[in-house]
This record gives C-alpha cells, sequence and structure tokens, in this order.
C-alpha cells in the first residue's frame, strides 16, 4: 500500500550543522516551571540511501557535555518516520521510539514509553520557521494524551 504523499524527504531541512539553544525542565512530570538554559551543537546527514538520516548532537548542559545522536528512518509503505535516541551517557541503551509523520510543515511523532516507573506517552514536535532556523519540542503526558507537559525545546540556527 502506498501512502498518499511521500515523506521521506520531510527531514532534508535539517541537514547541515546547527547551533542549539536548550531549554529543559529541571523537573518532569512534577508541576515545575523552571527551565534550565544551555546550548550546544548538532549536525544531521542523510543515511539509508535518503531514506533515513543521522543527527549528532552536542549538548552542553552546565555540569558538563555529553553527545546523543537521533537516528530517523522513513517507511515508504506506511508513510511514517521513526525516530531514536541514543544519549552517549548511556551508549548501550536505545530509546522507545517516536513514530509519526509531517503535515503541513509540522511533524508529530508519538510513542508509549514509562518514565519513573509509571507508563506515560512522549511526542516529539518539530516545527519548522525557514531554512535556517526551526524548533524541536518534548512533551510527556502522564494521562493516556489528555495534557501534555512540554519538557524540552531546541531552537536550532543554521550554521554558516
Amino acid at each position: 500500500m502506498t501512502p498518499a504523499r511521500d515523506g521521506a524527504r520531510d527531514f532534508d531541512f535539517l541537514f547541515g550543522s546547527w547551533n542549539v539553544r536548550h531549554r529543559r525542565l529541571t523537573q518532569r512530570l512534577a508541576g515545575s516551571e523552571d527551565w534550565a538554559e544551555f546550548g550546544g551543537e548538532s549536525t544531521t546527514q542523510p543515511t539509508l540511501g535518503g531514506s533515513g538520516n543521522i543527527e549528532d548532537n552536542l549538548i552542553c548542559l552546565p555540569g558538563g557535555a555529553y553527545r546523543a545522536v537521533a537516528l530517523r528512518s522513513y517507511d515508504a509503505a506506511s508513510g511514517n518516520w521513526a525516530i531514536w535516541w541514543l544519549d552517549g551517557r548511556s551508549p548501550h541503551q536505545l530509546d522507545v521510539p517516536v513514530v509519526g509523520r509531517f503535515e503541513n510543515g509540522r511533524g508529530m511523532f508519538l510513542a508509549d514509553d514509562m518514565f519513573e516507573g509509571r507508563p506515560i506517552k512522549v511526542r516529539f514536535l518539530w516545527l519548522r520557521a525557514d531554512p535556517d532556523n526551526c524548533r524541536w519540542e518534548q512533551a510527556f503526558s502522564a494521562d493516556a494524551g489528555k495534557s501534555w507537559e512540554t519538557n524540552w525545546t531546541m531552537a536550532f540556527t543554521r550554521r554558516v
């Protein structure tokens, strides 16, 4: 079965090198409004003959920098992308993939996961502002998607 549209090039806007401004809640799903802000860098390149990509990240937390990778693959049969996250501090643990697609310039990707021993839903949003700026957001839901807490944002600015 062929999807209504071919989304294999949806992430092409992300190819290249970026400066990243991170904003992350200090405590998740705890009613916190305390945000930590820090910098980083990101580089994304195609893989899998264009039906995937890999994003290499340097995340400069106040307590010390670390590396992480996002791995994305496109399934032409479903028209969906899967996104896995690999944190360099836990090099043998891939996060549960979020799955979804872009519609009207906005990408939404969802997964069922666990957080501190309880089931949650995870949502990634990708928002394209212009060729040199985009935004990623992560949110958790502890009530099966009825409400969401955005807990991490990344503002990307293309490096020239």
